[in-house]
Order: C-alpha cells, then sequence, then structure tokens
C-alpha cells in the first residue's frame, strides 16, 4: 500500500471517530436542553464559521448559488436527518442509534434508481434484504421499550440519504467551502422552526429556557469536533480516494459502543452487536460490488 493510501485511511479514521465523540458529548446534554435547540445552536455555530470563511475566500460572489431551490432541499433533508438524529441519543443506546443510522448508505443505493435515473444492481437488492434483517435485530428491544421513538434513528437514515442524492444532484454548483455554507444555511429556518414548535407543543422536554454556559460550550465543542471529523476524512479522501476509504465509516461504531460503554453505562446485548454486524456488512457487499473506474491509481495528492 502506497504511503500516500495509509495516510489517507489514518486520518479518514481520525475524522469518523471524531464524529462520534461529538454525538457522545450531544449524549451528555440529554435532560438538560432540548435537543432540538441543541441541533439549532450547533448548526448556528457552523453556518456562521462557514459564512465568514466563505466571506474571507470568495466575496460576496460566494452567495449567489446557482439553484436556490435545490440548496434549501439540501438544507431541509440537513436538519431533518438532524433534528431526528440528535432526539434519538437523547433517549436510545448510542450504538444502538448509530447502528441504524448506517442504513443510509443502503437507502442511497435504492432511492439513486428513481430520484437520480442511477442503474439499482442486484448486488443493492442484496444488500437492503440483509440490512432489514440488522435493523429488525436492533429494533428489537428498543421498539418494545420506547416504542416508535426507537424509529428516529431510520427517520434520520432516510433523510440523510435524501441528502446524499440532492448532494449528487448539486455537484459542480460551487466550491466545497460554498455548498458547506451552502447547507447549513439553509438548514438554519427548518431548525428554528422545529425548535419553536417544541418549544410551543407543551412537551416539556421540548421546551426551550435559557441554557447553562456549559450547555453552549458543548454545541461549541460539537459544531468543532463536526467541523474538525469533515476536514480530516476529506484530506483522508483526497489521499486516498473515496472508494479507499469508504469501509473506514464503520469506525463511528466502534467508537460509538466503546463510549456509549463506558460514559454512560449502555452496554449492548449480543442481539444489538448482530444487529450492528449484519447492517455494517450489508454497507460492505454495497462497497465491495460497486464498480471501480478503470484508472484506479488516479488521485489527487495534498502537501506531496
Amino acid at each position: 500500500m502506497r504511503e500516500d493510501e495509509r495516510s489517507g485511511i489514518l486520518l479518514a479514521m481520525l475524522g469518523f471517530a471524531t464524529l462520534s465523540v461529538g454525538d457522545a458529548v450531544i449524549k451528555t446534554m440529554a435532560g438538560e436542553w432540548s435537543p432540538l435547540a441543541v441541533a439549532t445552536l450547533r448548526f448556528l455555530i457552523g453556518a456562521v464559521a462557514l459564512s465568514a470563511l466563505l466571506w474571507r475566500s470568495e466575496g460576496r460572489s460566494g452567495f449567489r448559488p446557482s439553484h436556490p431551490w435545490l440548496q434549501a432541499a439540501r438544507g431541509f433533508c440537513l436538519a431533518a436527518a438532524s433534528l431526528c438524529f440528535f432526539s434519538a441519543i437523547y433517549v436510545m443506546p448510542l450504538a444502538s442509534a448509530m447502528a441504524l443510522a448506517f442504513v443510509s448508505p443502503v437507502l442511497v443505493a435504492l432511492l439513486s434508481g428513481p430520484l437520480l435515473g442511477e442503474k439499482v444492481r442486484p448486488a443493492v437488492w442484496l444488500a437492503s434484504l440483509v440490512a432489514l434483517g440488522g435493523v429488525a435485530l436492533v429494533l428489537r428491544p428498543n421498539l418494545v421499550e420506547l416504542g416508535w421513538v426507537a424509529l428516529l434513528p431510520l427517520a434520520s437514515a432516510s433523510f440523510f440519504a435524501l441528502m446524499v442524492i440532492a448532494n449528487r444532484a448539486s455537484a459542480g454548483q460551487g466550491s466545497a467551502l460554498s455548498m458547506q455554507a451552502y447547507i447549513a444555511t439553509a438548514a438554519m429556518p427548518w431548525l428554528v422552526l422545529a425548535m419553536l414548535g417544541g418549544h410551543l407543543s407543551g412537551v416539556p422536554e421540548l421546551r426551550v429556557t435559557m441554557p447553562n454556559w456549559t450547555v453552549v460550550a458543548r454545541c461549541a465543542v460539537v459544531a468543532l469536533t463536526a467541523s474538525t471529523a469533515h476536514w480530516l476524512t476529506y484530506l483522508g479522501t483526497m489521499r486516498a480516494g473515496a472508494a479507499t476509504i469508504a469501509p473506514t465509516t464503520y469506525v463511528q461504531m466502534l467508537v460509538a459502543t466503546a463510549l456509549g460503554w463506558w460514559w454512560f453505562g449502555d452496554v449492548p446485548d449480543l442481539a444489538t452487536l448482530a444487529g450492528a454486524s449484519i447492517i455494517i456488512g450489508a454497507g460492505l457487499i454495497l462497497w465491495r460490488s460497486a464498480p471501480r473506474p478503470k484508472d484506479a491509481g488516479r488521485r489527487l495528492k495534498v502537501g506531496r
């Protein structure tokens, strides 16, 4: 394996592990502040920072997307996926929520047919059936204990899959920085509406009060860890290629399980671990069966 590939894989693994650290920090705020408010503040911090960087890099022209409605759709999907996932990890073990969220690659492959006109390969249908079996195992104890709330990670995975498809549709419509700023900014109105709706709903857990300074600080930490994670995975992709680093995303599952066990005392049962393994196996089936470009050695290099 070339040195670029080794360093790229390591960077991607660090990036995905950092994402799980941020998720664990979010879970520490359960019962202290509304999950809808946490999601709103976290993305507000990110949107402001990204917009400032975009203004410095591209000026006023950087804030003129060529397809505003597509950016609005990306923002809605990001907001919905984040709201569902943040709410899920408030009430579910981190490992269980993460395992169900990993259904998103299978959903992307399935939805790319009707929404993007891509051919759905037989391996996609096989991976979908395998993933459904894993989902059933993970949901079994949580659905009995929590009811329909246990379906929140699946809703998050569905919106995340739609966001990935919208990202594909918007490819080439701006710089990497502008596309990140667009989606974060476009998500904000939906997040604010959801936060206000939760506050007015009368549900005590969704009532928005003045947060403790530690809550604000933790939201800032989550924004920082997410930005750092995306930067690390971007560098990893540039060095090793997207196909090479794809399996490293499952490091999130290992880190989430370890943090949930150590930090919150959530010990996953054998059925949950088996279900997570099956879902990950379905993702690996998709990865192994994906067509490779003829020029497999073609990669962009960073810093060399």
